[in-house]
């Protein structure tokens, strides 16, 4: 790659020079036109190359569920969508992890993780499904084993239909681990030990889980401090806030990373930093469901580890990874005033800070020498984009990301001139709207009509 706009994410920019890619590494970068040899030359003028971005939140199942309960907050979104989600099966997750991982490629994102808390019995391998469909688009993948034990005959949120009993779960969950996670420095695959959040499963599942994952060394992610209600319901239950519980569980550290953490005292953030514990900052969502604004900026200047997450589709329809980036920028802005996020420092938590949340600092997120190859050309010489003079701000700050021109994942072509090139891009987009209508007929099929909600 030469000719082309360097963003490393760490070290000076380079205006104008080359990446040179042997295998699926990295092995040199710099200024002017690239050293004879190598492999293929890809002709960056007129492009700007930044590390693929990282996605540390998501629920693909959630592209069957798009446009329900509208205008709710968090927990009547999700009273609303649980029966909904009740009705999936192997088909539905495949058919919208697919679209979901197809539409991250075209947005930039070379490596996402995913957290699956849904198994209703009977449907099919659902893990499987989704690990297939990352392996179909060519995405480096990180799912999350989910789970919840905590139904409400339990006092958790969630109807007792969707709940798993405890045992189950961790059986299940070592297996997936057993079955699939990769360590090594290459992988295209790792999985992580998720519960789904404080208000849907039981203290000992948490220290259970907790156990299991470090005994296996994978990480650990749930949901967190998204709320009012959430803080509201932890004090009523437990008699504590969020992040006060799950210290009290042992969850935190650096092996951890927490979705959302929009509602943190400053101990919180305190706690957080000295810990080495992470979060996903998910702008989009966090807007569509009125969680709050994140404290962001003062997260990364007191040293806490940000990344960003586009989380689930049904709250957080169509949302891409290019476009968190201007979000979390915005909304730090509205909220602290114009020098609270730079255009570079959104880059960075869509890249370098997804890449430690997930623990892959070493190999992924920046631009450097021996990491892997997973970079995003984007096009910044069109017509109406080369009116920016900073193609960091024209990717950041516009409101139409710049047309990818290139995303390689470990050197191998995922997206060309903004078509998927590993899989049909027109047949992807199909399986995700099957997908939708298969899970809104099984819905229906068991008595919970989800079309009513549509414009609720």
């Amino acid at each position: 790659m030469e000719n082309v706009h360097i963003a490393p994410v760490v070290g000076p920019e380079i205006d104008s020079g080359y990446i040179r890619i042997e295998g699926d590494r990295i092995v040199s970068l710099g200024a002017g036109p690239a050293p004879e040899g190598g492999g293929d030359r890809i002709d960056g003028t007129g492009c700007l190359a930044t590390p693929g971005l990282v996605n540390t939140h998501h629920h693909l199942y959630q592209w069957a569920s798009q446009g329900l309960a509208q205008d709710a907050t968090l927990f009547e979104w999700l009273v609303s969508l649980y029966e909904v989600w009740a009705a999936m099966d192997a088909e539905v997750v495949h058919g919208a992890a697919s679209a979901g991982l197809g539409w991250l490629a075209l947005s930039g994102c070379t490596t996402s993780s995913d957290h699956h808390y849904v198994f209703p019995k009977g449907r099919g391998d659902l893990f499987a499904a989704e690990i297939e469909a990352a392996r179909e688009i060519g995405l480096r993948f990180h799912p999350a084993r989910g789970s919840m034990d905590r139904g409400e005959s339990q006092g958790g949120l969630p109807p007792d239909v969707v709940v798993e009993p405890l045992e189950e779960i961790l059986t299940a969950t070592h297996e997936a681990i057993r079955a699939y996670h990769d360590p090594s420095f290459s992988s295209k695959l790792r999985v992580a030990v998720a519960p789904c959040s404080p208000f849907s499963v039981s203290a000992e599942l948490m220290t259970e889980a907790a156990a299991l994952a470090r005994a296996e060394n994978v990480r650990l992610h749930t949901h967190l401090a998204e709320t009012l209600d959430e803080n509201e319901h932890c004090v009523e239950q437990f008699g504590m806030r969020p992040v006060d519980y799950m210290e009290k569980l042992g969850w935190l550290g650096p092996d951890v990373w927490f979705a959302h953490a929009v509602h943190l005292s400053d101990g919180d953030i305190a706690k957080f930093a000295a810990t080495g514990t992470g979060s996903a900052h998910c702008p989009s969502s966090n807007g569509r469901l009125g969680a709050g604004i994140a404290r962001v900026s003062e997260m990364l200047e007191r040293g806490a580890n940000v990344g960003l997450g586009v989380d689930g589709n049904a709250s957080s329809e169509l949302t891409t990874m290019a476009g968190e980036m201007r979000q979390a920028l915005l909304f730090q802005r509205a909220r602290y005033g114009p020098t609270a996020l730079t255009a570079r420092q959104a880059l960075e938590i869509a890249t370098l800070g997804g890449a430690r949340n997930l623990g892959r600092q070493e190999e992924l997120g920046s631009i450097e020498p021996g990491k892997l190859a997973d970079l995003a050309l984007w096009r910044v010489d069109g017509a109406f984009g080369s009116a920016v003079a900073d193609p960091v701000c024209q990717l950041v700050f516009g409101t139409r990301q710049p047309p990818l021109a290139r995303l390689l994942v470990g050197g191998e072509t995922v997206v060309e001139d903004d078509e998927l090139r590993t899989v049909s891009q027109d047949a992807v987009g199909r399986a995700g709207a099957r997908a939708r209508d298969r899970l809104l007929r099984r819905a229906a099929d068991r008595g919970f009509s989800a079309a009513k909600e549509v414009h609720s």
